[in-house]
């Protein structure tokens, strides 16, 4: 049969497709049977029209099968003609472009650095958590209404990802004892509306420093020395008070930026409760903690207007940072 022969002859999807309407198109071969059946009596046109419907069903079926080989075909030499072999060297002109550090890892060197010249330790901790670490061990009953602040993702099994790394300062107080300074760098996650401002996933860096008769004042000296090497100039700062269930007073560290006040750090005296879930004596042992946007450090530091820039993937933004 000649569309058996055909199908079988066409070496790709564009040939097999013209084959296709040649026959079944609107002007096609099987469409003119078709209009002819209004011509012959009703036996024959149900014993006719019985036969083109197994015609047809049995040149789709070939139709199909001829489709899934050359796609198969298509699909094996795409790949062979985009495959890369990453072992041949790489072109001068691209190698001597370089790469460079996401602004990122810069601010999150700078900073450990900073903090190891001040005798903090660098810690780190899950990112999927458990609820009692992220929420209970902070000073965040299941009851809090603190809780509705931070929208959360949740797993089947009932962890999360965590909201803020506040959850490795519970995790070190259990395993380590005082005094301590520690630093936990590291990624957030946080269930957001989307803007220049808010990303679903950003970086903080939790910092806590645990001894015998801490006061403000540590916490106001150990902030000014951070700003001051980040930024390599004194920098014009403010408390307010603030509300965060693990901290006791809490405050919200501004600094002046650009003629305004950009709100930057939490931070404030570790609660009571929080250092006894660590299994350490509030009465002999004070601290105080803070959670420092990364993310925002490293906007306020390159004048980037849009968080989501940084994790974009773009190499138009990145190519300005190495």
């Amino acid at each position: 049969m000649e569309a058996v022969a055909r199908i079988a002859a066409a070496l790709d999807l564009i040939q097999l497709e013209e084959v296709r309407l040649h026959f079944f198109g609107k002007k096609g071969k099987f469409s003119q049977l078709m209009r002819s059946l209004g011509n012959l009596s009703t036996e024959l046109k149900k014993e006719f029209g019985q036969l083109l419907n197994l015609y047809k069903q049995s040149l789709d079926e070939l139709l199909e099968t001829r489709r899934l080989e050359l796609d198969s075909i298509d699909m094996s030499q795409r790949l062979r003609s985009e495959k890369i072999d990453v072992t041949l060297p790489v072109d001068a002109p691209l190698l001597s472009r370089g790469g460079g550090l996401h602004p990122l890892t810069r601010v999150r060197r700078d900073l450990e650095h900073i903090f190891r010249g001040m005798g903090f330790s660098i810690v780190d901790g899950p990112e999927v958590e458990r609820e009692y670490y992220n929420f209970e061990a902070l000073n965040v009953p299941a009851t809090h209404p603190a809780r509705d602040m931070q929208d959360t993702f949740w797993t089947k099994a009932g962890d999360l990802l965590r909201t803020h790394t506040s959850s490795i300062q519970a995790r070190a107080l259990e395993h380590m004892r005082p005094p301590l300074r520690i630093v936990a760098p590291g990624r957030c996650f946080r269930y957001e509306r989307l803007d220049a401002s808010h990303e679903h996933t950003f970086y903080q860096m939790e910092g806590m420093m645990i001894d015998r008769e801490i006061s403000v004042a540590h916490l106001i000296y150990f902030m000014k020395t951070l700003l001051r090497e980040i930024f390599g100039q004194e920098q014009k700062i403010r408390l307010r008070p603030g509300y965060f269930p693990f901290v006791e007073p809490g405050f919200e560290l501004d600094i002046w930026f650009r003629g305004r006040w950009l709100e930057l750090l939490p931070c404030g005296l570790v609660h009571p409760k929080v250092l006894e879930f660590g299994g350490i004596d509030p009465k002999e042992w004070q601290g105080f903690a803070f959670g420092l946007g990364l993310s925002r450090l490293v906007m306020t530091r390159y004048q980037i207007d849009d968080i989501r820039h940084l994790q974009s993937g773009d190499l138009r933004f990145l190519e300005q940072f190495r």
